[in-house]
């Protein structure tokens, strides 16, 4: 037997003792797992565990390890059986659906969608439902016109469920693996992302581990790995303990699918919404790439097998990732499901925050990036905006409202190119808004591309969202419908639409570079009584950066040929709605940030960003009195902490 075993074995069978000490008799013989980063006690008599609902929280508190109580498989009720006790147990008020009810027969868990999946937790019927039929409950929000990636997530996991389970079963003696490595030393490598933006990617490795936070691609560059992928082969894929990604656009999650195609086969870390946003962000990079006939390095199948190997957490959820590392992922305001990474390493020796692309102030859809966390000694933060100062969000929505107000009034339409994950669902709101408020006219607004679809996801998760927004689906309301919402699923219709004045059109792609905003574009160019309302950046080298730099005639292929179109269209653009801090809110979060790190990180900006920024906490005064180093890291470089 080698070393490593029996110090796994040594580990492993003091946390059983513990465990096993507290679990009352009655429960029957139990058996311990290690499944993935979670330790799961399967128990003979489920009765029981009506008496015991606060067990699991129990035990986890004595271990410092997530409790999951599972029934064993001879002590379940047949699915038929207990397809019909739930619906007994279970209110109406709930809004359960008998049909879509899938039991998993390798974990003994049984997805059901409900309309109001909270109240499933807040009454204790997961407890409940586990004593009574031996099923634990994995409850899913059903809505009026479901999301098909939340649909197509669902299938994959249960397509590969007896591979997923064995998968969880190794990946658990992994993670809880005795240290043999006594840590000294914390590294992290910029592969990709520094002193640029795209391709975010960086590993983390202590004497024990390695972890990679994101791995995204330029898409700008995506048929160019040498610039658009992260240094990849650097990396030894099979020494990985774990992949976190922090959101799901594609700079930090566009070349994960890649490692599975190279042979990873360890976990991915995501929260929920990041898993269905990736999804579709992916699939629809898969397809761009297909059409546009250039070479992709991976498939379907590579985004299915990154699915399977997929762990969601919840926001401030403790997790084991590796036997010296654990994550803990908190809102970072960016995004859906957008997370500040927090890594506990070496039993609290390092810490380090990494906060991905967030946004230090509230927005309509989701509440400032967090703040306080346990420990920090190091953080590594984005410096997008770090020489830009933004327009504030009520600038921004009024010259929006304005804009669109002119436009309406002289019969014209508006065009908002918008990316398809947070943008498209924000400017939604703000029109609404404007609406319901009477500052605008009740017009046609017209809804195309992959925005449907992402913000369908956005329903499914509203506990995400801020209080007014979540608080408005739970009630039953679409804050991004109503009856003067058009979704457009029938793109020959486009003549007839933009015929229909004054009305709004929202449509993929943010920049121009191709999508049905494109062929709206074409529609409306000519006309001067119309708007073209950029709300996004736009990047060197895409139409829309064209057009918002002055371009009076830009080149388009229409039917395989080039025509050039005329810009006689308004062309407007408005900063204030990005979803990045600007110079300001970076420099306060440093500010903030509690408790204040010795060193600061700065990734994800240009050169000119990143210096300026670096250039101003080094000079703050206040910053000074806790900051040590200030690092502007370039590709390939290391930074080495010595930890005691």
């Amino acid at each position: 037997m080698s070393l490593g075993r029996v110090l796994l074995d040594k580990g492993k069978m003091a946390i059983i003792k513990s465990i096993l000490e507290d679990v009352p008799p009655e429960l029957g013989y139990p058996s311990v797992e290690f499944e993935g980063p979670y330790i799961v006690i399967y128990v003979s008599n489920r009765e029981a565990l009506a008496k015991y609902p606060q067990l699991a929280q129990h035990l986890a508190k004595k271990v410092h390890k997530k409790i999951i109580i599972r029934v064993q498989k001879e002590h379940r009720l047949p699915p038929s059986e207990a397809r019909e006790k739930i619906m007994q147990i279970v209110s109406r008020e709930v809004g359960l659906d008998p049909i879509q009810m899938y039991f998993d027969d390798h974990t003994g868990e049984v997805w059901v969608k409900a309309e109001k999946p909270g109240l499933l937790i807040s009454r204790g019927y997961l407890v409940i439902v586990l004593a009574e039929t031996g099923w634990r409950l994995v409850p899913v929000r059903k809505i009026p016109t479901e999301s098909k990636a939340v649909n197509d997530v669902i299938n994959v996991l249960k397509t590969h469920s007896e591979y997923r389970a064995e998968f969880m079963r190794f990946l658990g003696e992994r993670i809880h693996r005795d240290v043999i490595f006594k840590n000294n030393y914390v590294r992290i490598t910029a592969l990709g992302g520094f002193r640029e933006v795209g391709r975010s990617a960086i590993l983390v490795e202590t004497r024990e581990s390695k972890v990679l936070l994101d791995f995204g691609i330029n898409v700008g560059a995506a048929d160019s790995p040498g610039k658009g992928y992260p240094f990849i082969d650097l990396l030894k894929i099979d020494e990985l303990d774990g992949v976190i990604v922090t959101h799901a656009h594609l700079d930090h999650v566009g070349l994960v699918p890649l490692l599975y195609k190279y042979g990873y086969r360890g976990p991915v870390y995501v929260t929920r919404p990041t898993r269905e946003l990736a999804t579709v962000m992916i699939q629809d990079l898969i397809d761009v790439m297909k059409k546009s006939g250039k070479y992709f390095p991976y498939g379907e199948k590579d985004l299915a097998t990154m699915l399977v190997h997929t762990i969601t957490v919840d926001y401030e959820e403790v997790t084991d990732v590796a036997p010296d590392i654990k994550l803990t992922m908190y809102n970072a305001g960016h995004l859906l499901g957008s997370a500040i990474v927090h890594l506990h390493i070496g039993m609290g020796l390092y810490n380090i925050v990494y906060t991905g692309d967030f946004k230090f102030a509230d927005t309509r859809l989701l509440n400032r990036a967090h703040t306080e966390f346990p420990r920090v000694e190091a953080l590594i933060m984005e410096s997008t905006y770090g020489a830009t100062l933004q327009e504030s969000r009520t600038q921004a929505e009024e010259k929006l409202i304005e804009i669109v107000k002119r436009t309406v009034e002289r019969k014209g339409v508006v065009l908002i190119p918008v990316f398809a994950a947070g943008r498209g669902q924000e400017i939604l709101l703000v029109l609404n808004s404007a609406i319901e408020a009477g500052l605008l006219p009740k017009v046609p607004i017209y809804v195309e591309g992959l925005v449907n679809e992402v913000t369908l996801i956005h329903l499914h998760y509203p506990e995400y969202l801020n209080k007014k927004i979540r608080d408005a689906i739970f009630s039953g309301q679409n804050p991004f419908g109503g009856d003067h919402v058009i979704v457009v699923d029938r793109p020959a219709n486009r003549a007839d639409i933009v015929e229909d004045r004054p009305s709004i059109i929202i449509a993929t792609n943010g920049m121009l570079n191709g999508g049905p905003i494109l062929e709206y574009f074409k529609l409306v160019a000519n006309d001067p009584n119309s708007a073209l309302v950029f709300v996004g950046y736009q990047a060197e080298g895409t139409l829309g950066r064209a057009i918002k730099d002055g371009a009076k005639e830009v080149p388009i292929v229409v039917e395989n040929k080039v025509e050039t179109i005329k810009v006689q269209l308004e062309v407007h653009s408005i900063d204030g709605f990005s979803g990045h801090s600007d110079q300001r809110e970076l420099v306060n979060y440093v500010r903030a940030i509690n408790p204040k790190p010795r060193r600061v990180v700065l990734a994800h900006g240009e050169p000119n960003a990143t210096d300026a920024l670096a250039s101003i906490l080094r000079r703050s005064r206040d910053v000074r009195q806790y900051v040590e180093e200030v690092h502007a890291p370039s590709l390939l470089d290391s930074l080495c902490f010595i930890i005691s």
